[in-house]
């Protein structure tokens, strides 16, 4: 049996080889690693070790028959080498598992297997990320209510954005959703973690330093605010306003249990980069206050700890921002929600426009996905 797996292997760890291992037990294992100017496009920083030298450990491993550099690029950059090779099996971890390789499986009748990422005993659990210790900043999600925090929709109808800022355990994709470019801007202005001090001053301080005087598109306030402030948050913002009037935090154990056990995440490709959800927008007052209602009926659910009132507010906020904004999704993505959605009790696109992740409100295990660590504490 011939085993293709694909990946970075940057920063090479016992977490790696236990996967390589996995994978021999089925067959003949060929690696195809992604280039450095791949890695750079997918997740916005450079790789730590070079193309050359990460082919050449993973290659001095004995469980891995051979590898190489993949040609391509993106998240499908194996897509030659895999046709040419034509292995039986195709062997990925959660986080590595898209619907883009489910179709290039089933179209190559090759079979997909997913890792159980089995541990080897006496050995600390290992991930590449979990080793980059030198930014633990996090990421950030908005539950319901996105859109809300640009003036061009809120002064059509003020209303609320629900946030969670989310543990770096992973390495998100760019232009995924996971507000990776105001991330980059906290990374340059503070370094590896947010500083102690007052939160809502720290956040206006990262808006004001990513959006400087004289910039043509400002980006959404959430986006420092999910980003600097722990725990799930809630943002009011009045018509036409920049910054939210009111933000109130929730840092309660059990809240934020509720809404982490019960997100999945499906690894979708990352959205490409010219691509315009602002086209054939139509934003109304109607439009609008269907998005607001929505985020403060997502808001009393998660406090009241209230799953299925909470899916249908997560799918409702989703499916008001869709009516707006059509071009967040295309076909593609339809056909990915359609697919789970009697699984699931809400859903919505981690971005806006086209790719990132697919993020279920589930209370049992979404197939693939994974999960996150809400942030609890600031620093």
């Amino acid at each position: 049996m011939i085993v293709f797996v694909s990946g970075c292997y940057d920063m090479l760890h016992s977490g790696h080889v236990a996967f390589f291992q996995e994978a021999a037990a089925l067959g003949d294992v060929y690696v195809g690693l992604g280039s450095d100017e791949t890695v750079f496009n997918l997740k916005g920083r450079k790789t730590i070790n070079s193309n050359n030298e990460r082919l050449y450990m993973v290659k001095s491993i004995r469980y891995v028959k051979d590898a190489w550099i993949n040609s391509g690029s993106g998240l499908l950059d194996f897509e030659k080498e895999l046709r040419e090779l034509g292995p039986d099996i195709f062997f990925v971890n959660e986080d590595g598992f898209t619907p883009d390789k489910v179709a290039l499986c089933k179209e190559l009748k090759i079979k997909l297997i997913v890792s159980k990422r089995i541990p080897i005993k006496g050995l600390p659990a290992r991930s590449t990320t979990a080793l980059r210790t030198e930014c633990r900043i996090p990421f950030r999600l908005d539950l319901a209510g996105g859109w809300l925090d640009q003036p061009s929709v809120s002064k059509y109808h003020p209303g609320p954005v629900i946030t969670i800022s989310i543990e770096p355990d992973y390495d998100f994709n760019d232009r995924s959703g996971m507000s990776s470019s105001t991330r980059k801007k906290a990374i340059e202005l503070w370094h590896t973690d947010i500083p102690e001090g007052n939160t809502e001053l720290l956040a206006k301080t990262l808006f004001s330093f990513e959006n400087p005087p004289g910039t043509k598109y400002v980006s959404g306030s959430q986006d420092s605010i999910g980003i600097v402030m722990p725990g799930v948050n809630k943002l009011d913002y009045d018509s036409g306003q920049y910054w939210p009037s009111k933000i109130t935090t929730n840092l309660d154990s059990q809240i934020l249990d509720f809404v982490q056990d019960n997100l999945w995440f499906l690894t979708l490709s990352p959205r490409e980069s010219q691509y315009d959800v602002l086209a054939d927008t139509d934003i109304t007052t109607d439009k609008a206050k269907s998005l607001a209602d929505a985020a403060i009926q997502c808001w009393d659910a998660i406090m009241n700890l209230d799953l299925l009132a909470f899916g249908t507010a997560f799918r409702t906020s989703f499916e008001a921002q869709i009516a707006m904004f059509p071009h967040m999704v295309n076909d593609f993505i339809l056909a990915q929600i359609e697919e789970y959605k009697d699984i699931a009790l809400g859903w919505k696109l981690s971005g806006a426009g086209g790719g990132g992740y697919l993020v279920f409100v589930s209370k049992t295990q979404i197939p693939n996905a994974i999960q996150i660590r809400i942030r609890r504490e600031q620093g």
